[in-house]
């Protein structure tokens, strides 16, 4: 392996801790304010070279977005030697955990220092790239493209609900167009700066449940109603806030420790049989 080059690359979920939308833009994405935040729940990357570029997915057949930016990086010039990447998926697909996305941002990373540009280049991979460049806390505004780094919350954990089957993001996004009610610009930046102010205490997300809102859930629960079971299942299962995360269809519950969450997980695997528990990436 050339120098430099890791052997394996941790790809960490992404969970939405709000998301508020905004009217469609000219280019047809929609304007967004929300707070990310890296999880421990990751997809392993095993790193190797080889005859040739090649990306291999167990259980995916179709072209993903890791070898969409293992094709962008040569694109652009970069020397790497040709490698196979071997994705090992623990991210639920489709699930609004951006997966796909921290795939395709770990591939970039393999050219960090050594290809400049990283961030256009993520931006037209897919909107949710360029902030899982650097997996950290982030408050991201445009349609995912301008990211504000934030402070490491406060302690909590998190149960994870994902569904058998995926939801697409454009079709979740189409659902709340029809439904209506989009955030104006106004309201938009009034959000970011209660979120600004929100994540500046270094609390846990617990103590502004307040500001955890999902302008997609409405969406996302008319396309697929057993969301809402979901929901009522983890706050029945001593979730201090529950609700979906970015386009869903994955179903999240907050807990203030990871004890807690891993007790909460354990008794909704009798009707949710993926259930986890996990915690947010530690810096």
């Amino acid at each position: 392996m050339r120098d430099g080059l890791p052997e394996t690359v941790a790809a960490p979920a992404k969970l939405n801790l709000c998301l508020y939308v905004g009217p469609r833009r000219e280019d047809g994405l929609h304007e967004i304010r929300s707070l990310f935040e890296p999880l421990e729940l990751a997809d392993q990357l095993r790193i190797s070279e080889a005859e040739k570029d090649e990306v291999t997915i167990e259980g995916i057949d179709a072209p993903d977005l890791t070898a969409t930016a293992l094709a962008a990086l040569r694109e652009h010039g970069w020397d790497g030697p040709p490698l196979r990447i071997e994705v090992d998926k623990r991210v639920p697909v489709a699930a609004g955990l951006g997966g796909g996305s921290a795939d395709a941002a770990a591939v970039l990373r393999l050219a960090m220092g050594e290809l400049e540009g990283l961030r256009s280049i993520a931006a037209g991979i897919g909107a949710d790239v360029p902030s899982q460049l650097q997996p950290r806390p982030c408050l991201v505004a445009g349609a995912g493209e301008v990211i504000e780094p934030a402070p490491s919350p406060g302690e909590h954990a998190v149960v994870l609900i994902p569904q058998a089957e995926g939801l697409a993001t454009a079709t979740v996004y189409a659902e709340a167009d029809r439904l209506g009610s989009p955030r104006g610009e106004a309201e938009l930046e009034a959000i970011r700066r209660r979120l600004r102010d929100a994540v500046d205490t270094r609390g846990s997300p617990l103590d502004y449940r307040e500001h955890l809102v999902n302008d997609l859930q409405p969406a996302a629960i008319s396309l697929r109603p057993e969301i809402d079971d979901a929901l009522s299942a983890l706050e029945k299962a001593g979730a201090a806030h529950a609700m979906v995360t970015g386009s869903g269809p994955t179903a999240f519950g907050l807990y203030p420790t990871l004890e807690e969450a891993a007790a909460a997980a354990a008794e909704l695997r009798g009707r949710f049989p993926d259930a986890l528990a996990t915690r947010p990436l530690s810096r």
